[in-house]
């Protein structure tokens, strides 16, 4: 399982369960939002002012120790 910044939010949390927690620990709270289900994730690191590139990398080394 690999993220990539151009995946939707709405895919990214039906993915794995502890991905909406990643989510929402790097400062994206509004994960239940209608509007952000379709925001790429890059788009959501924009407005939430987050490093993407860093975001991925940090959750797909999570999610490869699985």
């Amino acid at each position: 399982m690999q993220i990539s910044k151009d995946m939707l939010i709405g895919d990214l949390v039906q993915m794995h369960e502890t991905i909406p927690a990643m989510l929402m620990k790097a400062g994206m709270h509004c994960l239940g939002c209608p509007a952000s289900q379709a925001e790429s994730l890059e788009e959501a690191c924009m407005v939430h002012g987050i490093d993407c590139d860093t975001l991925v990398e940090n959750m797909n080394t999570v999610l490869a120790a699985l």
